[in-house]
């Protein structure tokens, strides 16, 4: 037998969790954590008003780490977040994503949510937050079988959720069940304004970063721009995936114009 492919790797993934070349190793210092912020604020960070109509400033490369209080699973999701102010922004969760999911059990609970958002990180970790993986897969995991060396995580300063520790800028918070606010419009990846509405809002309480951090941003609009070549990459890696469910599936090309 062969080299084993990809897709049986990522087949395995859920029961792969202690193999020492893809799980995640913990550390106890990281470079993230050089520069603490003792006012954190979001006015320290040069986010971008991408175009005339958007509703405001948003962050567009975010990696964003909740955990489900039921199961104890991490999620890493990219999400669009619209600047507020210097202390909130707003948090670009659809029903059926795995924050909003988080978000719904905390509310049960009458808890808020913790939540961090991590900027900067290797190219492996920022592109696996775009990946639709299962919930029981973790993100990070998932970098680890791509960059095939387990990414290093550090636990966040005030909550208890593991970061990949070459971030460059780290902001912890939580987000509030209870609380919504108007976000957008926003120019989207179709070439078009997606309409305001209301989502979920995350309040920043800690923030720290690497000596001389760099901020990662990428505009999102009419296209093709960068995020298409994002998308290509994931119909390369799960077209294999959809055609196991779905034999009448030749190929998959989704042309981002």
């Amino acid at each position: 037998r062969g080299p084993m492919s990809f897709l049986e790797k990522l087949k395995m993934l859920p029961r792969l969790k202690q193999v020492s070349d893809i799980f995640p190793q913990e550390v106890r210092r990281a470079p993230c954590f050089d520069v603490v912020i003792e006012d954190p604020s979001f006015e320290l960070l040069p986010v971008c008003k991408c175009w005339p109509k958007d509703g405001g400033r948003f962050i567009t490369l975010p990696m964003v780490f909740s955990r489900d209080p039921v199961t104890g699973a991490t999620n890493c999701g990219m999400y669009r977040l619209q600047i507020y102010d210097a202390k909130t922004c707003g948090m670009h969760w659809h029903l059926h994503k795995g924050g909003a999911e988080h978000l719904r059990r905390m509310k049960e609970r009458g808890e808020v949510l913790p939540v961090t958002i991590v900027l900067g990180a290797g190219p492996a970790e920022i592109f696996s937050a775009t990946v639709p993986l299962p919930p029981d897969v973790n993100e990070m995991m998932f970098a680890g079988l791509l960059r095939g060396s387990p990414v290093k995580v550090v636990k966040c300063r005030t909550n208890d959720l593991l970061i990949p520790a070459e971030a460059e800028i780290v902001l912890e918070g939580y987000v509030d069940p209870g609380e919504l606010r108007l976000e957008g419009p926003f120019g989207d990846h179709t070439g078009y304004y997606s309409v305001a509405d209301m989502y979920p809002v995350f309040h920043l309480t800690a923030m720290s970063m690497r000596r001389d951090p760099i901020y990662p941003h990428t505009i999102v609009g009419i296209p093709p721009m960068e995020d298409a070549y994002i998308g290509e990459a994931i119909e390369e890696l799960f077209t294999p995936i959809l055609r196991k469910q779905f034999p009448e599936i030749v190929d998959m090309h989704m042309p981002v114009w």
